[in-house]
């Protein structure tokens, strides 16, 4: 069995352990914040993550690595009969690489989703959320094109923004040629990759273009100058804390940067009606808890179509730890929300 193989087994097997043997082999007791118990496998896994060093601490390159490794050893199994398939796509300054993830039934109906991985802007690639895009593919009948944005510091704000604003253009445009109705196409992401997606609604209603069929937010950022009771609660959660966040953000911004433009901070934007109908996942254990509950909020308050679920035991990143059976379990009924708004079932009275 090769090594990686067997580290996966061996991950696979402590995660599923009895909640009292996890916690026992987390330092005993129980970690409880914001009314909230963390769930015992991620208490876990932050156990074991205590001693390694900060990303602040870190290049870019070397995050990414690390991150990248570290990921693989808790990701899930991709689901069945979904294919995957490289596209580029006419870029800014180049070709965007993407990747394109067909399920063998596809429902004619259902619009095209155009997905966005998280990692802050600075890392982060097409396979941090392969995993999940195949099981939102499956659920959907629909296809999922990720996009695999450039990212900081080598290229600062708005880069990695502008990169899949046009990939969605793009896959709009064609979305016929990925199974879905003409123009038909919604926009999501993780993270940063909600970031982008809360954003680039924005960007479309202000340049008079038709708004995404729905918006995928899961634990997006959209205040960088938030601060908010989960940015003190969660400060020093796992794996995201307030430290990487400002690491991320000190490589991301470029030094002039307005915290309080909307195309930085979507949530301080002064008008947020006539968005597109909007899916909100938080997780509990994250600084950005908050900022998704208020998005959320403002987006109801102007008249817009929400629904809002917050993942009270599970940290930032779930979607990339399928072997966590809790995350798992998440993940599974995101997809299915998923699918009800594809078929255009998720907002009916």
């Amino acid at each position: 069995m090769p090594e990686t193989t067997f580290q996966r087994v061996m991950v696979k097997t402590l995660l599923t352990l009895p909640s009292p043997i996890l916690r026992m082999m987390s330092g005993g007791g129980v970690v409880y914040r914001g009314g909230a118990t963390l769930d015992p496998a991620f208490q876990f896994l932050a156990y074991q993550a205590r001693n390694q060093p900060p990303m602040s601490s870190l290049t870019a390159l070397e995050a990414r690595a690390g991150a990248k490794a570290a990921l693989a050893m808790v990701a899930g199994r991709p689901a069945p009969d979904v294919r995957a398939e490289p596209l580029a796509i006419s870029g800014p300054l180049g070709d965007i690489p993407t990747r394109v993830y067909r399920p063998r039934a596809i429902d004619p109906r259902a619009p095209v989703l155009v997905y966005l991985h998280m990692g802050g802007g600075v890392i982060g690639d097409l396979e941090t959320c392969h995993v999940f895009c195949t099981h939102l593919a499956q659920a959907m009948r629909a296809a999922v094109v990720s996009v695999d944005y450039r990212l900081a510091p080598e290229h600062r704000h708005p880069a990695g923004l502008e990169d899949c604003l046009a990939a969605y253009r793009y896959v709009r445009d064609h979305a016929e040629d990925f199974g879905a109705p003409p123009g038909r196409a919604a926009i999501g992401g993780e993270s940063m990759g909600g970031y982008f997606s809360a954003i680039i609604a924005q960007d479309l209603r202000a340049a008079g273009e038709a708004q995404p069929d729905y918006q995928l937010l899961i634990f997006p950022c959209v205040d960088v100058a938030s601060e908010t009771p989960s940015m003190a609660v969660h400060a020093d959660a796992s794996p995201l804390g307030r430290d990487t966040m400002d690491w991320f953000l000190a490589q991301y911004l470029p030094s002039d940067a307005d915290p309080a433009d909307p195309r930085v901070s979507p949530l301080r934007a002064r008008d947020v009606s006539g968005l597109a109908p909007a899916l909100i996942f938080a997780a509990g254990f994250d600084p950005l808890s908050d900022q998704a509950e208020l998005y959320a909020k403002a987006l109801l308050a102007a008249g817009g179509q929400v629904i809002f679920r917050r993942y009270a035991n599970l940290p930032h990143g779930f979607t990339s730890f399928g072997l966590v059976p809790a995350a798992e379990k998440a993940c599974e009924e995101i997809a299915q929300i998923c699918a009800k708004a594809a078929r255009g079932e998720a907002f009916a009275a």
